[in-house]
């Protein structure tokens, strides 16, 4: 077996990085073990450690997303230690790098992964055990499982365009490779050859072919097999890698790529290419790896054999004698076609002898079968039979016969075995090495990886151990990104090398309140190399530029004393451009001793100077050297040193603060590539130079790091040099002179003096009370007797004035970030020295109004030699101010392009367009057309022109963001204020596309609250335009951007948490706690108890429903033992007291099936729960079981057969319509216990009812149907019936035509259906044709409702089940077409219902089953009459629902109840329930809720005639039978009011329901009156029962109180005439009443009303097996009719349920007007069909809803007294956040003695006021700033963007209080006021030149900035001194648009004469 091989380990790979679909970590189910030997690493806090000699430490790792480093290493493996490992980043299973390495280690035939951190000691994630030794394991990204080719065949490994990436585990064997993806899957590919590497590529596997040794040369007919082949997903066939050469005149030829001696020697998949090794002519060659093109394949499949054709002769060099000819340039003959036949049997042989030949089919069914795992590996190769590509006749070069499986004939059976292997990847030829003088052999690269260099460009690096080199090619892409130039090759001397990464912290990437607005790619990682040399130095390269050695502390450092001083870093080789000085004479005074120190594991014993050296045995050894490097991970590497320990060592940073990181990626940037190499490479010795600076003086190290390479002398540069004393200083920099003495010295003092401690102390008033002379500091000879001039030698002197201008759009970058104020003060006062410098006066007064102290203070010049300067194009004179271009905007004056640094100037940029979009309105700036607002700044020769920039967005984030406008309407009319701004698009259609747009960019809340408020206004303005006007089609992203969160949560239903553990706590002092073990199982544990604690908060209304439902504990049996019985009658009485109260329990499960109805989201993985139906009693006292089984009493037959079908009906409606189950769980959950069949026949009828039964495969229904289940056949024809609702879908319609005989053709073969899956199949027809009035169908239906029974025994039982079936699916067939039945006039429709209906002479039975019925029956003999008691039922609601709701007059007076005593006689009582029913439902505009219309439907005779309820004796008559009157005058009055429960169901209408109570009560005093043996107490309950479902009907949902009693009442009734029909209808009138938990009600649409007809037919069965009458399947159908209607506001904070006041209005009827109603939410709404409109607060939890008039601006503008008399206390009516609360208890509540503070506690109470009531609370810290902040110089900026945004209309600024006539002009109050004492003293100043005073200099920038003053060298050229009167000046200084406000003040200084201001 050959060792373990060549693994691949890459940090920046496809393989690694984030894919794009979002695949979560599903640990695999499969046994594990783990080697006993191996042991975890510890990792001990902060120290280096030692590791054994073998194992693996898993670093530590900081998160980075840009990694660059590849590296491909040979794995130490000996026979004492077989054992490997490699480490890489962690990603997490949303592909996103994580804080943790991961490793996979190898060690025999077991694969360990596991993941540590330098937080946590390394735990396990998974592990593998295989069957034979491991080769090789590795873990992919995108390799192994990825197929683009497979679009149309499947699509789970592919969707729409884009491919979806799998990560996995692979692990080599010797004769197969096993794949473990992380979501579970797992596949084994059998290797038909022995394989030397596995590769991952960007596509799928690349595997190199193990060449034996004692392979026999081929003879001159034969090539060699190919020795590369690919596989891009575990189920495809192993391909044979191709290769394309260049030929003669363009020509090209494909081949295959058999060279044995080509070696794989590094694969990298971004960019995908492979590198080579030729043993025999020692040169590395790289190829371009991709897809193989179709013509390609074409090509290879069909290019003849045969020698000697011009083509062959052209293109004659096979892929050997390509590669020998670089040097030789001679080419074997030998056709590069070749032939597989002869080594058939040597393929086979090298695989696993009992692998046997695969299919070639599997090639065609591989894609098919992929939703599949394959329990066992599927072979890739029928040997290699079909390796001969040939397509046409048989090559004369091949000695073989016709009936040879690898032929290719004509002959059809050998087609499939032939089948071509289409070759998927292809490798093109991109750069070999040069051939060396002298030829060397094994100089095949050890180690390859790709680093890039500090500016990016990027090196393929290989090492040659045995030349100790280690040779970096330059590459880079052609623009057209097609394909790769490699450049020269540059070789450094290496005894090793490893890439690593310089840091950059990505915790702040450009601002630290929002990570999400700016992706940085330029400088967050740069890859360097570690390079071993030969005498043991560790080197840092970037690219090929030499940055510094590496400083282990505690390792000793082998050339410190002997090494030669360090060469200065040298010259890239292929520069783009040279600057004008030699590159030694840039390197300034920088280069002493250059060292770098690493930086431990952790950062608090980074530096020499925080802790001594590391006191660890390992190091003290004397000899001890580095060895070798291995590992990397990020900026992690570990060393192996020479005494086999390992230590873990990472390289440092090259920034941590965020300030100087902006300004070295800016600086970088602009510079040219190698200045810009350089530059870094200064900045990084200097900062990581051993006992480097601390944190906080990392920007003064910058600082003089910068000026120095300048320039600048900064020993000599008075402020540069104080900076040494805030923190150590490098002495690479600045090394510190010796102090002469302790006692100090001059300089110490003058440092003092001009410190800002004693600044602050000369301005207190302590000073002022002592009267102390301020101090003079002595200006020293250093600082001004002299100018200091700049070294015009260095690196950056030319560069200065670009990198001047980059650091001023930093500077106008980080005032976009309030949270970086102290980087600005920083960065000012490097600006103000450099513009000093270049003598910018404009950039000077710039800075000056900013920051005036500062300015101030620092006064020294330097001169610069401008001759050497490069004076970038994209140089402006007057300086770049986003606040200036702001302004402009608002003012509609003209704007310049506002210059950006691409990836640094990100806010800037995003201000800009935002603004361009929103308040200029042109919608083409968010597009690719922002060129006029944009100007993008380039680096090197590119700055001389600069490139304009659209927005690098790409096409797919606008598309995204564009394909949601275009599908809205514009909803809201132009503003008239901002009519001059914006274009003809109205304002919301443009805060839509600004709010869209900026999701579309990262933009996130954080990011809003740390712009400046100033800038933020016209974001919040549109964000607060869309939070009124939303649209219910924006992304989560945006919803959160506008604050509407709830707009998200809404589009799914099971937001809301379900709580289990609040149904407990309620419970406890209901339920006993012997009982709380059991209460899980009662089926309804699964509801939203925190809905329905807010639904009905006020009592235990649902734990009572809960009581009375569940049916999975034993009953109470209380018998009480009379003294005269035995103790077996006894026993036999509890029997059969427990046989009534289980008549009671089967009939629970249909009641709880509603209650529970669409409450459960199912696991996927585990089975339903089924509640076990108990049929057991307890008898107290002591608690004993009584049992049905005993056999002391008769029990019936099946008896719980049907309740167990309703118990599984009821467990599966828990299902909601929106869970995730497919076929498979369907299947997974039928039980193996056969007595648990019919549950599960419930089961499946519920899936139907809820929709998923559509997701059974075909195979399984039919798989059911042959069982022969009666009840599994119910469920399932019923279930598909009801999923395929209305479609006519021909599939169900021949499923269910089978069980029907009418159905079927004369002559087929009669089938033994059972009768009652008959009944089912043809409600279920019904169904599947509902609405459609199908000729046929109905035809047949008409039929059946008058079938005779016959022929012979057949159709004699149950009679009228089928028959009343037939008439209900007639009614769905027609439902509600009325007379309107087009193309059935002939049928006589109406007509044959009627004669069914009231009787008569039979009609000749047409169609072609006539002659069926001519055999008459043998147990019925009906004549030819029609037996009405069979058919009047199905026909009356037949009749009923055809003409349902068409107000058919003439058709309701057939229904109408008979009017004479004669006729009366002739009607069965229950059929005049039906009758009256029937002709409501078709005068449905007629039914009215009140008693009078309901006794309306009595007949005249019956009233006259009535009996008392209260009556005592009974009246006597010999005309009319009383019995007769009184039993149709109850049924009467149950159908009028069971139609007035179908017309009201779901409304709760108030009227209806107290009518239909009145009856209900009515009924149940009639029970227990003397009078009611006449009715017949089984009369009087089946008419109960139907009041009860009426109740329920109208209440449905709601939960009523009344109605709940009633329920409850009628379910302690057992004994008597109560059986298990009426306890049926209680329990469904029950379930009705709490439907889906309150979250449901009914609908009163015609198909809802056809659904409840079958579910509420109001006859009910007497016991549980019966079904004469109807089946009892049907009453599930309910589930049609139910409709979510609860409206349930969630709190977005919390995300649960809370109560909101809603106002709903009623469209108007010819019942009533239109109408408004407030509802408090939750609450069942009524039928949106009724609804005119409902509104309600957008952000839930707001109870109170203030209309707003036409102005939608965020605050009010005309204020009323309410914000005068404004209590904070009211502030609860409005908004539940604390931090409002807050405000109002400490800001706004009156105090003793308040003074002047009424006025501010005035103007904060009503800034509250308006904020809560028009729901804009973040408006708030807004307005105090914009109050607070007046007259602080830093904010005036901001306070001049809200004057302007209030000129243009944008927003109203909040009246300030007070009754002076500053209230007519709000914005006069905010406007700045310079006070008039000394102010035009110090503006005079300004303007003449001269000093103004200290205490004036605040104020004075305040007014400069505010009223936009012309700099005095503006106002000098704009050639004022001539002026002499205002007029003239005005004109004058128009061109400089000076506000005339300020013109105002400034006019008597200019014109010198206060009298000259009259005009």
């Amino acid at each position: 077996m050959s060792p373990c091989l060549s693994g691949l380990f890459r940090t920046r790979d496809s393989a690694f990085s984030c894919t794009s679909s979002r695949i979560k970590f599903i640990k695999s189910r499969r046994n594990t073990r783990m080697d006993p030997q191996w042991e975890e690493p510890q990792i001990l806090k902060g120290r280096i450690i030692s590791l054994g000699p073998h194992t693996p430490e898993n670093s530590p790792l900081q998160e980075h997303p840009h990694s660059h480093s590849k590296v491909v290493f040979k794995e130490v493996q000996t026979q004492n230690h077989p054992e490997s490992w490699q480490l890489r980043k962690g990603i997490s299973d949303v592909g996103e790098e994580v804080d943790y390495d991961e490793e996979l280690y190898v060690a025999s035939n077991v694969v360990i992964w596991s993941k540590g951190s330098r937080s946590q000691a390394s735990a396990m994630y998974k592990a593998f055990t295989v069957d034979s030794p491991v080769l090789q394991a590795w873990k992919c990204g995108k390799g192994a499982l990825r197929d683009s080719q497979t679009l149309s065949r499947h699509c789970l490994w592919v969707s729409g365009s884009e491919e979806i990436v799998e990560k996995c585990i692979c692990i080599l064997q010797n004769s197969c490779i096993n794949v473990h993806s992380m979501e579970g899957k797992d596949y084994i590919a059998a290797l038909p050859f022995q394989v030397a590497n596995v590769w991952p590529t960007k596509y799928g596997l690349l595997f190199e072919r193990s060449s034996s040794s004692h392979e026999v040369p081929p003879s001159p007919p034969r090539e060699p097999l190919p020795t590369m082949f690919s596989m891009l997903h575990p189920l495809d066939e192993i391909t044979p890698l191709v290769w394309k050469s260049g030929g003669v005149f363009g020509s090209s030829r494909v081949q295959y790529v058999a060279d044995h001696t080509l070696r794989i020697v590094f694969l990298s998949a971004d960019p995908s290419i492979v590198m080579t090794y030729d043993t025999v002519q020692s040169l590395h060659t790289v190829w371009a790896l991709r897809r193989v093109k179709p013509e390609e394949q074409s090509l290879v499949l069909k290019f003849p054999e045969q020698g000697g054709t011009p083509q062959h002769m052209a293109t004659s060099s096979s892929l050997t004698a390509h590669l020998r000819s670089l040097s030789k340039g001679d080419s074997p003959g030998g056709s590069p076609f070749q032939n597989y036949s002869s080594i058939h049997s040597q393929s086979r042989s090298s695989s696993s002898p009992n692998l046997q030949s695969r299919s070639p089919t599997i090639s065609n069914m591989a894609a098919l079968s992929r939703s599949h795992s394959p329990a066992l590996g599927v072979h890739s190769f029928s040997g290699v039979q079909r390796f001969n590509f040939s397509s046409s006749a048989q090559s004369p070069r091949r000695p073989s016969v016709t009936h040879s499986p690898n032929s290719v004939s004509n002959d059809s059976f050998l087609v499939p075995e032939t089948e071509p292997i289409v070759p998927e990847l292809c490798i093109d030829h991109l750069w070999t090495e040069t051939v060396p003088s002298m030829r060397e052999k094994n100089s095949q690269a050890s180690k390859v990886f790709i680093s890039t260099d500090l500016c990016g460009q990027k090196f393929l690096c290989f090492l040659v151990e045995s030349q100790l080199q280690l040779r970096c090619v330059k590459f880079q892409e052609s623009n057209d990104k097609s394909q790769l130039i490699f450049g020269s090759v540059t070789n450094i001397p290496a005894k090793d090398a490893s890439p690593v990464e310089v840091l950059l912290p990505e915790e702040c990437p450009c601002h630290p309140a929002g990570a999400s607005l700016i992706k940085h790619k330029e400088l967050n990682g740069i890859d360097t190399l570690l390079v071993l040399e030969g005498s043991g130095n560790l080197v840092l390269y970037s690219g090929v530029v030499r940055v510094g050695k590496v400083f282990i502390p505690g390792l000793p450092a082998p050339s410190l004393t002997m090494s030669n001083p360090m060469p200065r870093p040298s010259t890239p080789l292929d520069s783009v451009s040279t600057p004008s000085k030699p590159l030694n004479k840039h390197l300034g005074p920088l280069e002493e001793s250059v060292l770098l120190s690493p930086v431990p594991e952790l950062r608090d014993s980074s530096k020499l100077h925080d802790s001594p050296y590391v006191e660890d045995c390992t190091f003290q050894q004397l000899g001890t050297f580095i060895q070798a490097l291995r590992d990397p991970v990020h900026n992690r590497v570990t060393l192996e040193l020479s005494n086999n320990t390992m230590v873990r060592i990472s390289i440092p940073e090259i920034a941590t603060s965020e300030l100087v990181k902006r300004c070295l990626q800016g600086v970088k940037a602009i510079l040219p590539k190698e200045t810009a190499v350089q530059m870094l490479v200064k900045w990084y010795n200097a900062y990581n130079a051993p006992g480097g600076p601390s944190y906080h003086s990392e920007w003064n190290l910058f600082v003089t790091c910068l000026m120095n390479m300048m320039g600048y002398n900064t020993e000599r540069l008075c402020w540069t040099r104080n900076l040494d004393f805030e923190g150590s200083l490098s002495p690479v920099i600045a090394p510190k002179k010796a102090r002469p003495s302790e006692a100090g010295s001059d300089e110490d003092w003058e440092y003092l003096l001009s410190s800002d401690y004693h600044r602050n102390f000369e301005s207190h008033p302590v000073a002022k009370a002592l009267r102390l002379d301020p101090l003079e500091v002595s200006a020293s000879k250093d600082d001004f007797s002299q100018s200091l001039s700049l070294d015009s030698s260095t690196l950056l002197f030319s560069h200065i004035p670009a990198i001047f201008f980059v650091l001023h759009l930093i500077y106008e970058e980080l005032k976009l970030n309030s949270l970086m104020g102290e980087g600005l003060r920083s960065l000012v006062v490097l600006l103000v020295q450099l513009a000093r410098d270049l003598k910018l006066e404009a950039y000077m007064d710039y800075y000056y109004r900013d920051y005036p102290a500062l300015v101030k203070t620092s006064r020294q010049t330097c001169i610069i030699d401008q001759g050497f300067m490069l004076h970038p194009s994209f140089f402006s004179a007057e300086p770049p101010s986003i606040f200036q271009w702001l302004s402009s905007c608002l003012k509609g004056e003209g704007v310049q392009p506002y210059p950006y640094l691409p990836g640094i100037c990100e806010r800037s940029k995003l201000v800009v367009l935002s603004v361009a979009l929103y308040i200029l309105g042109d919608e083409s700036a968010v597009l690719n057309e922002a060129s006029h607002y944009l100007y993008k700044i380039t680096s090197g020769r590119d700055a001389l022109t600069p490139s304009w920039e659209c927005l690098e967005l790409g096409k797919h984030g606008i598309n995204t963001a564009l394909s949601f406008l275009g599908q809205r309407k514009q909803q809201m009319e132009q503003d008239d204020k901002r009519c001059s701004f914006k274009s003809s698009t109205s304002v919301s259609s443009l805060a839509e596309k600004l709010v869209l747009w900026m999701t579309s960019v990262g933009f996130t809340l954080r990011d809003l609250e740390s712009l400046p408020f100033g800038v933020a206004l016209p974001i919040r303005d549109a964000i607060y335009q869309c939070r009124e006007q939303p649209a219910s089609d924006w992304p989560e992203a945006v919803c959160l951007l506008i604050g509407r969160q709830d707009l998200s949560k809404q589009a799914w239903e099971g937001s809301l948490q379900k709580g289990k553990s609040s149904v407990g706590t309620v419970l406890s002092s209901d339920i006993p706690s012997a009982a709380e073990s059991e209460e899980d199982e009662d089926g309804m544990n699964d509801m939203n108890e925190e809905v329905m604690s807010l639904i009905w908060s006020e009592d235990l209304r649902v734990q009572e429903v809960r009581r009375l439902l569940q049916s999975a504990r034993p009953v109470r049996v209380n018998v009480v033992q009379m003294p005269e019985a035995s103790d077996h009658e006894y026993i036999e009485e509890k029997e059969n007291r427990l046989l009534q109260l289980c008549q009671r329990t089967m009939a629970l499960p249909v009641g709880r099936g509603m209650f529970t109805l669409f409450s459960y989201h199912p696991v996927p993985t585990e089975q339903l729960p089924i509640p076990k139906l108990n049929l057991t009693g307890r008898a107290p006292p002591r608690n004993t079981t009584v049992d049905l089984n005993s056999g002391n009493i008769d029990v019936p037959p099946n008896m719980a057969c049907w309740a167990s079908f309703h118990n599984g009906v009821a467990a599966g409606l828990k299902i909601a319509p929106a869970s995730q189950i497919d076929s498979a769980w369907i299947v997974y959950n039928k039980p193996k216990m056969a007595e648990l069949a019919n549950e599960y026949a419930g089961f499946l009828m519920a899936l139907g009812l809820n929709g998923h039964l559509t997701k059974l495969a075909t195979l399984n229904i039919h798989d059911y149907l042959t069982k022969g289940h009666e009840m599994t056949s119910i469920g399932l024809l019923l279930g598909v019936s009801a999923a395929k609702l209305g479609t006519m879908d021909m599939a169900i319609t021949r499923l269910l035509s089978i069980h029907i005989p009418a159905l079927l053709p004369p002559t087929s073969t009669e089938l033994d259906v059972p009768h009652n899956v008959q009944v089912a199949a043809v409600v279920g027809i019904g169904l599947v044709y509902q609405g459609t009035a199908h000729r046929h169908t109905a035809e047949v239906l008409l039929a059946e409702i008058g079938r005779p029974p016959g022929p012979e025994m057949e159709y004699c039982t149950d009679r009228e089940s089928y028959s009343l079936a037939s008439g209900l699916a007639l009614g769905m067939v027609c439902l509600g077409h009325g007379s309107n039945l087009i193309g059935m006039s002939d049928l006589n429709v109406p007509e044959q219902l009627y004669q069914y209906m009231v009787g008569g002479h039979r009609r000749f039975q047409a169609g072609m089953h006539r002659e069926k019925h001519k055999s008459p029956s043998y147990q019925i003999k009906e004549g030819d009459t029609i037996n009405v008691d069979v058919t009047c039922p199905g026909a009356t609601l037949a009749l009923a629902m055809i003409y349902l709701k068409t107000n058919n007059r003439s058709i309701a007076d057939w229904l109408k109840a008979p009017d004479t005593m004669y006729l009366l006689d002739f009607v069965k009582p229950e059929f005049l329930l039906l009758r009256t029913l029937a002709r409501c439902l078709i005068l449905w505009d007629d039914i009215l809720p009140n008693s009078k219309w309901v006794n309306s439907n009595v007949p005249q005779i019956i009233r006259e005639n009535i009996i008392s309820l209260h009556a005592t004796e009974l009246p006597s008559s010999e005309d009319l039978s009383l019995e007769t009157l009184a039993q149709a005058h109850v049924y009467i009055i149950a159908g009028a009011c069971l139609s007035l429960g179908f017309r009201f169901a779901g409304s709760e209408n108030l009227a209806a329901f107290q009518c239909l109570y009145k009856y209900a009560t009515d009924f149940l005093k009639c029970l227990s009156a003397p009078t009611a043996s006449i009715t017949g107490h089984y009369n009087l309950e089946t008419c109960l029962s139907v009041l009860l479902l009426a109740l329920a009907m109208v209440m449905a949902g709601s939960g009523n109180l009344k109605v709940l009693q009633l329920c409850r009442f009628m379910h302690k009734k057992t004994g008597g005439e109560m059986n298990y029909g009426f306890h049926l209808a209680h329990h469904m009138a029950l379930g009705l009443l709490f439907l889906g938990g309150g979250r449901y009600s009914l609908s009163t649409s015609n198909s809802s009303i056809a659904a409840l007809l079958c579910a509420l037919y109001p006859h009910f069965p007497v016991h549980s097996t019966d079904n004469r009458y109807h089946l009892q399947a049907l009453r599930h159908l309910y589930v049609l009719a139910a409709e979510p209607r609860l409206l349930t506001p969630v709190d977005v904070d919390s995300n649960t349920p809370c109560y909101a006041l809603i106002e709903v209005t009623y469209k108007g009827t010819q019942w009533y007007g239109e109408a408004t109603e407030e509802l408090m939410a939750p609450t069942l709404l009524p039928e949106l069909h009724l609804l005119k409109q409902s509104e309600g607060p957008p952000v839930l939890g707001i109870i109170n809803r203030f209309k707003q008039g036409n102005d939608s601006s965020p605050t009010v503008t005309h204020r009323n007294s309410e914000a005068r008399t404004f209590k904070p206390e009211a502030i609860s009516a409005f908004t539940s956040d604390p931090a409002l609360f807050s405000f109002a208890d400490y800001f706004c509540k009156p105090t003793v003695n308040m003074g002047q503070k009424q006025e501010i506690l005035d103007l904060f109470s009503s800034i509250l006021y308006e904020c809560v009531t028009q729901e804009n609370p973040e408006m708030l810290p807004t307005y105090i700033a914009i109050d607070q902040e007046a007259g602080k110089a830093g904010n005036v900026r901001d306070l001049r963007a809200v004057a302007d945004e209030a000129g243009a209309g944008i927003l109203q600024l909040p009246e300030p209080p007070g009754e002076d006539e500053q209230e007519s002009n709000p914005r006069a109050f905010y406007e700045l006021r310079i006070p008039a004492t000394g102010g035009d003293v110090s503006l005079h100043s300004y303007l003449s030149g001269q000093a103004p005073e200290k205490s004036q200099l605040s104020m004075l920038a305040c007014f400069l900035i505010y009223h936009s003053v012309p700099t005095p060298g503006q106002l000098a050229a704009g050639g004022l001194e001539g002026s002499r009167n205002f007029s003239e000046l005005l004109l004058k200084l128009r061109r400089l648009r000076v506000p005339v406000r300020a013109l105002l003040r400034l006019a008597p200084l200019l014109l010198g004469n206060p009298q000259a201001m009259v005009l």
